[in-house]
């Protein structure tokens, strides 16, 4: 059966991954962000490689106009959607402690990593509703990308910590909403990922897992994380809606 799959963000790093992993299990691919096409033509050839259909549209999800234009973009394209990936994301342009942290920058990372997402959620998740009303059979499912920071705090990047925590209870608020539907919402929450948004701190984290932060001693890939969310809009954990499902190494076990 044809599928559909929205990844926002998935030009490169774990939204690339995304799109790599779900091509390859046989969905069609709408990746969207920031950049002009020409700029995301090597991950477009990719993903058509992979002989599926792709749209690349350029949408900043923080912006109303352009949630709308990307939804109305998958509709034209694709006629339909199965699978939403709120994956879009950014970190603090810099690092500040939060006695210093600016509202300029608290409402940029919010306005992409929170209040974007809550409300294409809100859009997706109607034509989800509308699509299955008209087929019995449709199977819908939306999945949140989040991140460890959702409850580990980072006095530096607090107003990141913050989008990921609301991130997180926007996933129970959907799956509440949508169960009466039978759309499936789930929560991944990737540890340390080696992409480029981590480079910066990459002799930081280096350290740290050689020093035994993590059960297993590596730095997590964007195909780790693809590979979760696979098997979630696969269907293969159908009974587990709203739940969050970690990819972190290991990090969150708690240990003595």
């Amino acid at each position: 059966m044809k599928r559909t799959a929205l990844i926002t963000g998935g030009s490169r790093g774990i939204g690339f991954g995304v799109a790599l992993s779900l091509a390859r299990s046989g969905f069609d691919i709408c990746i969207c962000g920031t950049r002009p096409e020409n700029a995301v033509a090597d991950a477009v050839r990719k993903l058509r490689s992979i002989h599926r259909k792709v749209l690349y549209v350029q949408a900043d999800v923080s912006r109303t106009e352009d949630r709308k234009q990307l939804v109305d973009a998958v509709r034209k394209k694709f006629k339909q959607l199965n699978v939403l990936v709120n994956n879009a994301g950014i970190a603090p342009r810099q690092r500040n402690d939060i006695l210093d942290a600016t509202e300029e920058s608290f409402d940029e990372v919010i306005n992409v990593n929170l209040r974007g997402p809550y409300f294409l959620t809100q859009q997706i998740a109607r034509w989800m509703i509308e699509q299955k009303k008209a087929h019995r059979n449709f199977e819908g499912c939306i999945i949140n990308v989040s991140s460890i920071s959702a409850t580990v705090a980072s006095l530096n990047r607090g107003e990141y910590c913050i989008s990921k925590a609301g991130i997180s209870m926007a996933t129970r608020l959907w799956a509440v909403r949508l169960a009466e539907f039978g759309i499936t919402v789930y929560e991944v929450r990737p540890g340390i990922i080696s992409t480029d948004m981590t480079a910066t701190v990459q002799a930081k984290y280096d350290k740290l897992i050689s020093e035994g932060l993590l059960l297993q001693p590596r730095w997590g890939t964007p195909e780790d994380v693809g590979k979760a969310v696979t098997m979630l809009a696969q269907g293969n954990l159908p009974y587990s809606t709203g739940q969050v499902v970690m990819v972190d190494g290991g990090f969150s076990v708690e240990r003595l």
